[in-house]
């Protein structure tokens, strides 16, 4: 099954239109299949599905996550005030 593709016309602020092409870029897509995915995501439910579930996972595993992040980070904290460099 193939669809129809269906041009239309947007208009945006500056700014929200280099920040929607920097998100396309970034996540390595073309800025036209970027918004195509944020409107299939945004109607079928998929987004909040998603974000349900990250939720999920920050209540179920945030200390572990902190915890984690903190020992990642523990290489580079500042040392002592007073301590030799």
């Amino acid at each position: 099954m193939t669809s129809e593709k269906k041009q239309t016309q947007v208009r945006l602020d500056g700014n929200v239109l280099e920040a929607g092409k920097a998100a396309a870029r970034a996540r390595r897509l073309d800025f036209n299949k970027y918004v195509e995915r944020l409107i299939v995501e945004d109607t079928t439910g998929a987004r909040a599905a998603g974000m349900t579930a990250a939720q999920r996972l920050i209540d179920e595993h945030g200390g572990f996550l902190d915890d984690l992040e903190e020992q990642f980070d523990a290489p580079y904290a500042d040392p002592q005030s007073g301590a030799a460099a």
